[in-house]
């Protein structure tokens, strides 16, 4: 049931614009709409995945108030009458520490490349600093993309605050297509975010199906929920520590029932204790949360056998790095 190690690295490494590109037939010119690809880029948790999951209308990235929540590019499909957009959720760009750490800013430089817009996001609630420039700054470098830059969590700010963070970000370069306060909580100007972003894309056949809302596979999302599951509560380094690996997915001949068995991998003895809790009622807690929103999206009732391995320093050790799929 579960894909290579080295399938998953691949897959990770390219996000697919070309060959989503290549996948759509020739269709007649009435046909064609805005249709081109976005990712939103950022310090760690200013609020991309939540923004991807409100445009597209439905959870596709998990979120969480842990940094550097997002490791893979995740696509979420926004279809429209006018147009599509595929949006590219990516890690959150940081000073890297570990091995893990400067694989996902490479991951994001090769989404940068490829994209139609790049989507700049600030949070309201935070005046702009060092890394916020840092990062504006080097989207110089991808001179074929436009550039919009997003306040976002104006719902949580006051009104001075969003305009002194509107101001902020104008200054950052002299060449925003657009600057745009939204919320994604209260869906605030997302109606708004969404035309300007399609009034920026090429025009050509739609690249995905009108239901289609993602190109995750369900092993992969069901991998995510469980890795959001386990990230609640917990805190310092083990939320940067914590992997899910998926060992078997499996519908019973009844059709009512799916057994899943996932591993959920940390880097030392220290953290297995912290995740199994005491006599095993944080485990418990993990598998009922993340239950909830697997059967939704299987179909039937799940379960879910969730198992805790130690792999020492792995986000440093190219060998594990590669077996978990980064």
């Amino acid at each position: 049931m579960t894909e290579s190690a080295e399938q998953g690295e691949h897959e990770q490494a390219d996000f697919g614009r070309d060959e989503a590109r290549e996948r759509a037939e020739y269709v007649p010119m009435e046909w064609e709409v805005a249709c081109g690809f976005v990712t939103f880029v950022g310090r760690p948790n200013v609020g991309k995945s939540t923004l991807t999951n409100a445009l597209v209308g439905e959870k596709v990235a998990i979120t969480s108030d842990k940094p550097q929540t997002t490791r893979r590019a995740i696509r979420g499909i926004l279809n429209r009458p006018d147009g599509q957009l595929i949006i590219v959720d990516t890690p959150g760009i940081h000073k890297p520490r570990t091995l893990l750490g400067q694989r996902l800013n490479d991951l994001v430089e090769s989404v940068l490349g490829d994209v139609d817009v790049i989507g700049f996001c600030v949070p309201a609630t935070e005046k702009v600093g060092p890394g916020d420039r840092r990062i504006a700054e080097s989207l110089g470098g991808y001179g074929r993309a436009k550039k919009v830059a997003i306040v976002t969590k104006t719902d949580a700010a006051s009104r001075e605050q969003v305009a002194e963070r509107l101001l902020e970000v104008d200054q950052l370069r002299d060449d925003w297509d657009m600057v745009i306060p939204i919320s994604a909580l209260t869906d605030d100007q997302l109606d708004v975010l969404a035309d300007e972003l399609l009034s920026l894309m090429p025009v050509g056949p739609r690249l995905y199906a009108d239901d289609i809302t993602t190109d995750e596979s369900d092993e992969d999302r069901i991998a995510e929920i469980i890795r959001e599951a386990a990230l609640e509560g917990v805190r310092d380094e083990l939320p940067h520590s914590i992997a899910v690996t998926i060992e078997d997915i499996s519908e019973r001949d009844t059709g009512s029932m799916t057994d899943i068995h996932a591993n959920i991998v940390v880097e030392r003895d220290s953290q297995k204790a912290i995740i199994i809790g005491h006599r095993g009622s944080r485990l418990r807690d993990v598998g009922m949360r993340a239950r909830a929103q697997i059967e939704p999206l299987v179909g039937t009732k799940v379960f879910l056998a969730l198992h805790v391995k130690v792999a020492k320093e792995w986000q440093r050790d190219p060998k594990h790095l590669r077996r978990l799929g980064f």
